[in-house]
């Protein structure tokens, strides 16, 4: 975006307000000023208001419901990653851009599960462990079958399959979109192995197994899209430590050396019991409360146009079962004109049509009753009639 005003370059007039100070690296085309471009390697951290209010919940989704497909997608992320034999690192870049894809786009409008393979393809590129896109489909296609309890079945390569592959390309290259192309993360796997060293812990093998194995449930949380990568190692040490009763330095405590405050550390190790307290959620369930937020947001897109979602006639302005004036009614489209009458009667139509539709493939259209019809008309035809209708298809194929 222009950092200036965007007029043009000129004497300031009296009374106007001063121009914006130009920041560093502002580039000045024609006469527009704009801001410089910053590239670093620090993490991405998302301002208050973004984790405040998220597109998810702007589509009417729940927080809760939210939270819950954040957890079960980085958990998919998770097994996915090890099925595929992903180096840890890999996983954990996966689940981070997962987390922050969906603070920019909606769970609603974006396949949960579409995101995630295409996260878990991007990130085994990023860390240097790239697996094929069809390795990644068979894996997720086994955990569904899996999770439904089904007997796993080869994957079929048919057009639905490249259907599925195309999507996950498209949704690759979304997330790419969408973080601006800036997918590096800081994890904190060495940072923890680093303070350990200087608090000379790093030969209790027990804390150090179990202050990682904290830092790798807290990826399916959302604090490494708010904290620092030291703050997110801090309060993992300081948790393992408090599990297995081990004292560390507390005046002044050991975290204010690496630049960690209490109150950081206090809501991390928050978010991370808060996963071992939650109830196993279904996804079948979360995927059908998904399809109903799809269907009411399109009804009311419907309904903002004077259409419900079939493209019949919208009743929602009518009194009891009065049909609607003739000059709200919709102008007149292709075919019959929509009849104004109560949805139960509409549907009663429906069924009429259907009906005739099947009594109508049962007409001397067929080629077995044109074959009689000319039989009775000319015996020279009996044969070749009784040969196209052999050699055509029955009308159900068709």
């Amino acid at each position: 975006a222009a950092a200036g005003g965007g007029g043009p370059a000129g004497p300031q007039a009296a009374g106007a307000a001063p121009a914006p100070v130009p920041g560093p690296g502002a580039v000045l085309i024609g006469d527009r000023l704009y801001s410089g471009v910053l590239i670093t390697l620090e993490n991405c951290l998302l301002p208050e208001h973004t984790l405040r209010f998220t597109p998810s919940m702007s589509s009417g989704l729940d927080p809760d419901t939210e939270t819950e497909l954040r957890v079960t997608g980085c958990e998919l992320i998770q097994a996915a990653g090890i099925l595929l034999r992903l180096p840890q690192v890999a996983m954990a870049t996966g689940q981070v851009l997962f987390q922050r894809f969906f603070y920019t786009k909606s769970f609603v409008k974006h396949s949960m599960e579409h995101v995630s393979m295409a996260c878990v393809h991007l990130a085994s590129k990023i860390e240097e462990a790239p697996r094929r896109i069809r390795d990644v489909i068979n894996v997720f296609h086994r955990l569904r079958h899996l999770r439904e309890k089904k007997k796993p079945v080869p994957l079929i390569l048919d057009q639905e399959y490249v259907n599925l592959k195309n999507q996950i390309i498209k949704a690759e290259r979304r997330v790419l979109k969408e973080l601006g192309f800036c997918v590096h993360v800081k994890h904190p796997h060495k940072i923890i192995v680093m303070y350990l060293q200087v608090l000379e812990c790093e030969r209790n093998q027990h804390l150090v197994q179990t202050s990682w194995n904290y830092m790798n449930d807290s990826l399916r949380t959302d604090v490494f899209v708010r904290f620092q990568p030291e703050s997110i190692a801090c309060a993992c040490i300081y948790l393992a430590a408090r599990t297995l009763e081990i004292p560390l330095p507390n005046r002044p405590h050991w975290f204010l050396l690496f630049g960690a405050t209490e109150e950081e550390i206090q809501e991390i190790c928050l978010k991370i019991l808060q996963l071992y307290t939650r109830k196993k959620v279904d996804l079948s369930d979360l995927e059908s409360k998904i399809e109903k937020k799809k269907l009411a947001i399109e009804e009311a897109k419907a309904q903002a146009k004077g259409l419900v979602p079939e493209g019949v006639q919208s009743l929602d302005n009518t009194s009891g079962f009065s049909p609607i004036p003739k000059n709200e009614s919709p102008k007149e489209v292709k075919g019959n004109k929509p009849s104004p009458l109560p949805v139960q009667a509409m549907k009663n139509a429906k069924r009429k049509t259907e009906g005739a539709k099947r009594t109508s493939s049962n007409s001397p259209v067929n080629g077995v009753q044109k074959g009689r019809e000319s039989r009775s008309r000319s015996g020279s035809r009996d044969q070749s009639y009784s040969r196209s209708a052999s050699r055509s298809a029955s009308p159900k194929h068709r």
